[in-house]
């Protein structure tokens, strides 16, 4: 049984961060290891080498296996559209929109595509390494099942259960789902992992022994808080909403409510020469901000019409005239033309809704969805960027004379005429070591030298290393094998 899955007691105890830190440590152990996720919802896609769409934090997972991220990794993402809708992707491809009571008569279809990933992934590789999604607790959404125990009865997956005791009450979370899932269910459970803990793990021995007690479950270890994941890509926006300080130079980023692969700022963040901030619905944009950026969204009508109940249009044309500096990436850089048309109706209902007249550009959605790793060159620093881009909608209009870069010869972005408002579809331009500090040093300050990628593979491994020292690595594989 070349499998184990990590299952939470709830969302955001850290079962990402665990399942890449096990596959760090597979790998170094000579496994062949790969991650997966049967069920996702996150707008923070990673495009894959065979050209579909997956949750960047599968993306990061395959990183620390060795791995290029493929569509297998994560069979179904849902992408939130509206508070009702989200859209719906299937082994990479998008099959369509549907509104939540509608996805849980759909859900139990889609098993079928999740064991035919799984089972590819199981026979290319020694160990899978599985992510639930949520929580096993949630007893109400256990019909149809295919992200939790669901998915660990119908693959025979043991099951080790993720609990955060940073939120406390971990022992209530990890006895209380004991209590409340199906004997048979319970049954799949190896055994659970306390994370996230601060101060003496000693002073925590007599809770362990009470929930092994209690839930007849072995421990397989206490895990301390691991500050350095805030060095790796954010999986959620609220990941971001802590702002860094003491940079001299402050960059505002628009919090819209449905932002999407914002994964743009994580470098960004970790620059000393700025002060990232997080411009959270109901505040102002700072006066103080050097540049604004406009991030990807999953609604760019929705947002635009959330943009301006904020009164964020207001503040950024008051910011242009004084001369300031704004970025719009993907949905954002939508945004900043003159208009937003959506014939067909592929984000909500059909219409047009005015942008930001910041470029002189228009954007008409379009059914064909453009899913690509792209090789630019920036064009005003003649510097390289490695990026994708992962967007509907086609923009066109005067200022696409002035492109933001090149691709496959090709223009791409728009400029506006002064040079101080740009858009642009390419995603992760800002890991580009040397794009990124011919920006900063356009931005009037020094870049530091951040070697971006090879950080990220830094703090892998001293998330292996983390494990290794806190937690029965060892025992937990030895489960799959």
């Amino acid at each position: 049984m070349p499998a184990v899955m990590i299952q939470g007691t709830g969302s955001d105890v850290g079962k990402s961060l665990l399942v890449a830190g096990l596959c760090r440590a597979a790998r170094r152990r000579g496994l062949s290891v790969a991650p997966f996720k049967p069920q996702n919802m996150s707008n923070n896609a990673a495009v894959t080498a065979d050209g579909g769409e997956i949750g960047r934090a599968q993306a990061l997972q395959a990183r620390a296996a060795g791995l290029e991220p493929m569509t297998d990794m994560n069979p179904v993402l849902l992408k939130p559209e509206t508070d009702q809708g989200s859209q719906v992707i299937v082994q990479g491809r998008r099959v369509g929109t549907l509104r939540a009571r509608d996805w849980f008569d759909r859900k139990p279809s889609l098993m079928a595509p999740v064991l035919e990933s799984f089972g590819r992934l199981k026979a290319a590789h020694d160990l899978v390494i599985v992510e639930g999604a949520g929580s096993p607790a949630e007893v109400n959404l256990r019909r149809g099942d295919i992200a939790n125990m669901g998915f660990a009865r119908a693959a025979d997956v043991p099951v080790v259960l993720a609990g955060d005791i940073d939120r406390g009450g971990v022992i209530a979370q990890i006895v209380g789902t004991r209590a409340v899932i199906d004997p048979e269910d319970a049954a799949m459970v190896a055994g659970f992992l306390v994370n996230k803990f601060r101060g003496d793990v000693r002073l925590f021995d007599d809770g362990y022994r009470l929930i092994e007690e209690h839930t007849g479950w072995r421990g397989y270890g206490v895990v301390p808080f691991f500050p350095q994941a805030a060095l790796l890509p954010a999986e959620d926006a609220l990941d971001m909403r802590r702002p860094t300080q003491g940079g001299a130079v402050t960059v505002a980023w628009l919090a819209f409510s449905r932002v999407a692969n914002f994964d743009d700022l994580d470098p960004l963040k970790q620059e000393p020469g700025l002060t990232v901030v997080m411009v959270r619905p109901g505040q102002p944009i700072p006066a103080e901000a050097s540049l604004v950026i406009l991030p990807g969204t999953k609604s760019t009508r929705g947002d635009l019409a959330f943009l301006r109940a904020q009164g964020w249009d207001v503040d950024l044309l008051a910011h242009a005239r004084r001369g300031g500096r704004v970025l719009g990436i993907c949905g954002g850089y939508q945004m900043l033309g003159k208009s937003v048309a959506d014939p067909e109706g592929l984000e909500g209902e059909p219409g047009v809704t005015p942008g930001l007249g910041l470029l002189e550009v228009e954007t008409v959605m379009r059914p064909d969805k453009r899913l690509t790793r792209v090789e630019a060159r920036h064009l005003a620093s003649d510097t390289p960027i490695s990026g994708y881009e992962i967007h509907i909608g086609a923009t066109d209009g005067p200022d696409c004379a002035r492109p933001f870069a090149e691709v496959d010869g090709r223009p791409e972005g728009a400029t506006s005429p002064d040079g101080r408002v740009t858009g642009s579809y390419l995603h992760g331009m800002f890991t580009a070591d040397g794009f990124r500090a011919a920006f900063l040093r356009s931005l009037g300050t020094a870049p530091s030298g951040l070697a971006y990628e090879a950080g990220v593979e830094t703090v892998l491994d001293a998330l292996a290393d983390h494990l290794e020292a806190h937690a029965d690595v060892e025992g937990l594989l030895r489960l799959a094998r």
